[in-house]
């Protein structure tokens, strides 16, 4: 029986050679997405791969604290505002803090929470983190956003 590489008539590589091929796979794919090469090591994109660092120390003792109206708790009929978290509903008269996009939690659910990861549970808003390599790959993800956007009106300028 032949072995594989005889059978497609090639020969097996070597992880050197497989890092250049694989890195000339991706500068094709970046090229036909049109977006900008970086040729230096990429520190951005271990970021897409993990977790957000937790939020800023500073930034989660400063969120502020709300306390829930008769409105917002509702009564037995209609259900009120629930902590998004542990999903149970927020008393009358109950202290609970509120993020940057005004959503509203438990602080026994939100603190450990921002202790593992810096977006809200909900909408992914991010606060700001202490990890300054973290901080400039989102400084760089929104100029890239934002570029696109500019990019997007052209077009759409263009042909209208």
């Amino acid at each position: 029986m032949a072995s594989y590489f005889d059978e497609h008539d090639c020969e097996p590589t070597n992880p050197e050679e497989q890092y250049r091929q694989n890195a000339l796979l991706e500068l094709a794919r970046s090229l036909i997405q049109g977006m900008d090469i970086d040729l230096s090591p990429d520190v951005f994109s271990e970021w897409n791969q993990q977790l957000p660092p937790p939020a800023a120390r500073q930034v989660v003792q400063s969120l502020p604290t709300v306390i829930i109206s008769p409105e917002q708790a509702g009564s037995a009929a209609d259900r009120g505002l629930k902590c998004p978290v542990c999903l149970l509903e927020f008393e009358e008269e109950e202290t609970v803090r509120k993020m940057p996009c005004q959503h509203l939690f438990h602080s026994g659910c939100i603190m450990p929470w921002l202790g593992k990861t810096n977006s809200c549970p909900v909408c992914r808003h991010e606060l700001p983190t202490d990890n300054q390599e973290y901080e400039e790959f989102r400084k760089e993800k929104e100029r890239m956003k934002q570029r696109k956007h500019r990019l997007d009106n052209l077009h759409g300028a263009m042909y209208t």
